[in-house]
C-alpha cells in the first residue's frame, strides 16, 4: 500500500475545506448551477436520476481494511447502507445527500482517501492489473509507476479542463489485465536493455464510438514516461474538438489524423519536453517506492501443506476464484460480488467490515478492486484458504463464478443514471438465475458477459465476449447484443521481456436486431448452446469459437427460433 506523506495528506485536506467553501456558496445561492458544475465534477459528484452520487478514487485499485471499514461507515451514515464498485477500480455511494458531500470527502480524508478527478474533463483514475506485484507473470510491478503518474496528473493545471475525460491505464504482465488497448493512454511495461520502459499505446475506447488503441511508440523509457505523457496531452489539448462532445475523446483526433502522424506530432512536442523537469530520475522513483508498504511473507509457507480439497464446493471455489502468486506457499483470492440477485459490484456496509477483518486476518491488511467489480485479496497463506471460504461463504461473497458467465459486468443503469436507455441490474440478475447450475456454469468455461444501460459504455459491454447494450426503442427498453469482443487476446504466456506490440484486444461484433429485456436470458442461453456444439474441446473458449467460425452460426441459432415462432404464430 502507498502511505500518504505530509504533502499527499495537506493537498487532500486543502482540497475538502476548499470544496466545503464552494458548496456552501451554492446552497446559499452564491453559485449558480453552471458555475457550480465543473467544481462538483472535479470532486466526484454527478446529479444521477434520483439522487446525487459521489465517486470515491480508489487509486491504480489498492485498497486498505482500514479503508474499507471507513467506506462502511459513510455507507451507512450517509447512504442506504450500500455502495457500489465500478469497473474503474472505484467507489460509487449512489444515495447521499449534496449538502452531506463535504463531510464525507473529510471523513474520506481521515483513511487517506478522496474523490478529486473522479469525474471532469481531466485525467482520472489511473488503473492496472489487479494482481500487480504478486501475479507469476509479471514482467514489471507496475504500482510505483502508477503512483508516479497519479502524483503528476492530481490537480495539474495544463491539464484540468481538457476537450474530454482522459484515462490511462498500465500494465506489467505478460497477459494484460487493464484493458489498455480500450484506453485513452494504455502503458506496457517491459525491459530492454535492461532498462524498465514502456510501449504506448493511445487512441483506444469504448461508448459511441469504440476502437482499439494504436501503438505510437513500442517504447520509451521509464525515466522520459512523465515527459511522454505530457507531450500526448498537449496534442490532444492542442486538436481535440471542444464543439462536439462525442466527437471529442482522443481515439477520435487520432483516427482523423492517423496514428502516424498523430505519433510524428507527438515525437515533435515531445523534443522539447524530454530532459526537462518531469523527467523521472532514480531518487525520485525511489522516493514514491519507499512510501510503499512491503508485505511480510513468512517463508515457512512453502512447506504448507496443501488444503483439503475434499468438499466439491471448496473445489469449485479453488478453481475458480483463488489465483496463483508469486510467493511459494501463498495465493490471492477473488471475493465475488456477484452473488445470485445481487447487483454486480454492489456491497453492503456489514460485508464490508466484514472482508475488512478477514484482510487483516489473513491478507496482510490489503485489498484490490478488479475492473471486473470484484474485491481481491492480495496476499492468503494457501493453508488458511479453507478458512477463508467457510468465512466468505456465511457472508454470500464465496460465489465461485469469477471469469463465468454469472460474473457479469454491470452498470447500474437505468435504476439509477440518469443517461441511461435501460436497466442493467434487473437482467443481470435474470442472466444469474438462468445460469444457476454450478456444474453447467463450469461446464460453459470462460465467458466474459458484459452489460451497458447506454452506449456510454461504463459497462464495457464492447469487450465481452458477448455484450448487452441497452437502447431505447420508442421510449421502450430493448437490448442490442454483440459478440466477439475482448479487452486482450487471451491467457497468453509469451517469453518476451519487451513491450507488446500487439494488444490483441478487439470489439465485438453487433448479432443483429434488438431483443426485449424478456428475450435476453433466452438470447444468451441459445448462444451458449451454439457454442457448446461448436466447440472442438473442453478448453476451446467461447471467445476462441466466435473468432474461429464468425457470427453467423451465432446469429443462425438466435433468429431461426424468432423466425419459426412468428411463422407458426
Amino acid at each position: 500500500m502507498y502511505v500518504y506523506d505530509d504533502i499527499d495528506q495537506r493537498l487532500v485536506d486543502e482540497r475538502v475545506a476548499q470544496f466545503r467553501d464552494q458548496t456552501r456558496r451554492f446552497l446559499a445561492g452564491e453559485l449558480s448551477e453552471d458555475e457550480f458544475r465543473p467544481l462538483r465534477l472535479q470532486n466526484g459528484l454527478y446529479v444521477q436520476r434520483h439522487a446525487p452520487m459521489l465517486r470515491v478514487a480508489i487509486p491504480y485499485g489498492l485498497l486498505a481494511a482500514r479503508q474499507l471499514r471507513k467506506l462502511a461507515d459513510i455507507a451507512e451514515r450517509f447512504d442506504r447502507g450500500q455502495a457500489h464498485f465500478t469497473t474503474r477500480q472505484n467507489l460509487q455511494f449512489n444515495w447521499p445527500r449534496l449538502e452531506d458531500a463535504p463531510e464525507i470527502l473529510a471523513e474520506l480524508a481521515t483513511v487517506q482517501m478522496h474523490a478529486i478527478q473522479t469525474s471532469g474533463n481531466c485525467i482520472r483514475n489511473t488503473t492496472t492489473d489487479h494482481f500487480a506485484g504478486i501475479a507469476p507473470d509479471e514482467l514489471v510491478d507496475p504500482l510505483v509507476w502508477c503512483e508516479l503518474i497519479r502524483q503528476w496528473s492530481m490537480l495539474h493545471p495544463e491539464f484540468a479542463f481538457l476537450p474530454r475525460k482522459f484515462k490511462i491505464a498500465v500494465s506489467g504482465a505478460r497477459t494484460d489485465r487493464a484493458a489498455i488497448a480500450v484506453h485513452d493512454i494504455g502503458l506496457q511495461a517491459g525491459e530492454r536493455d535492461g532498462r524498465i520502459g514502456f510501449a504506448v499505446w493511445v487512441g483506444g475506447g469504448m461508448g459511441r464510438t469504440p476502437m482499439v488503441a494504436k501503438c505510437i511508440r513500442p517504447f520509451v523509457d521509464g525515466c522520459d514516461l512523465l515527459t511522454y505523457l505530457q507531450a500526448v496531452l498537449r496534442i490532444y489539448n492542442l486538436h481535440g474538438r471542444r464543439d462536439n462532445k462525442y466527437k471529442a475523446r482522443i481515439k477520435i483526433l487520432v483516427r482523423d489524423l492517423g496514428a502516424d502522424e498523430f505519433a510524428r506530432q507527438v515525437e515533435a512536442e515531445w523534443a522539447s519536453l524530454r530532459g526537462g523537469p518531469d523527467t523521472l530520475g532514480a531518487a525520485e522513483r525511489d522516493r514514491v517506492a519507499a512510501r510503499f508498504t512491503v508485505p511480510a511473507h513468512d517463508p515457512a509457507a512453502v512447506h504448507d501443506a496443501p488444503p483439503d480439497e475434499a468438499d466439491p464446493a471448496f473445489r469449485r471455489w479453488l478453481r475458480s476464484n483463488v489465483h496463483p502468486h508469486r510467493v511459494a506457499g501463498y495465493a490471492a483470492v477473488t471475493v465475488s460480488l456477484k452473488a445470485p440477485g445481487q447487483p454486480p459490484g454492489d456491497i453492503s456496509a456489514q460485508q464490508m467490515r466484514a472482508v475488512a477483518d478477514l484482510a487483516e486476518r489473513h491478507s496482510l491488511g490489503e485489498l484490490r478492486v478488479s475492473h471486473e467489480q470484484n474485491l481481491i485479496l492480495p496476499e492468503l497463506r494457501r493453508r488458511d484458504l479453507p478458512t477463508l471460504w467457510r468465512a466468505l461463504d456465511a457472508l454470500g461473497l464465496a460465489t465461485p463464478n469469477v471469469g463465468l458467465l454469472t460474473d457479469i459486468v454491470a452498470c447500474p443503469g437505468g435504476d439509477f443514471c440518469a443517461l441511461a436507455n435501460a436497466v442493467s441490474i434487473p437482467l443481470a440478475n435474470a442472466i444469474q438465475e438462468r445460469f444457476a447450475d454450478l456444474d453447467h456454469l463450469h461446464d460453459i468455461g470462460e465467458l466474459d458477459l458484459n452489460i451497458s444501460g447506454c452506449i456510454n459504455s461504463c459497462g464495457h459491454h464492447h469487450i465481452g465476449h458477448i455484450g448487452v447494450l441497452g437502447v431505447d426503442k420508442a421510449g421502450e427498453e430493448w437490448y442490442q447484443v454483440t459478440l466477439g469482443g475482448r479487452q486482450n487476446g487471451g491467457r497468453r504466456a509469451g517469453a518476451a521481456q519487451a513491450p507488446a506490440v500487439s494488444s490483441g484486444a478487439a470489439v465485438g461484433r453487433i448479432v443483429g436486431p434488438a431483443f426485449r429485456r424478456d428475450a435476453v436470458p433466452d438470447v444468451i442461453e441459445r448462444l451458449v448452446g451454439c457454442y457448446l456444439a461448436a466447440r472442438e474441446h473442453e478448453d476451446e473458449r467461447f471467445v476462441d469459437v466466435v473468432d474461429r467460425l464468425g457470427i453467423e452460426p451465432f446469429k443462425q441459432a438466435v433468429y431461426a427460433p424468432l423466425k419459426a415462432e412468428v411463422a407458426h404464430g
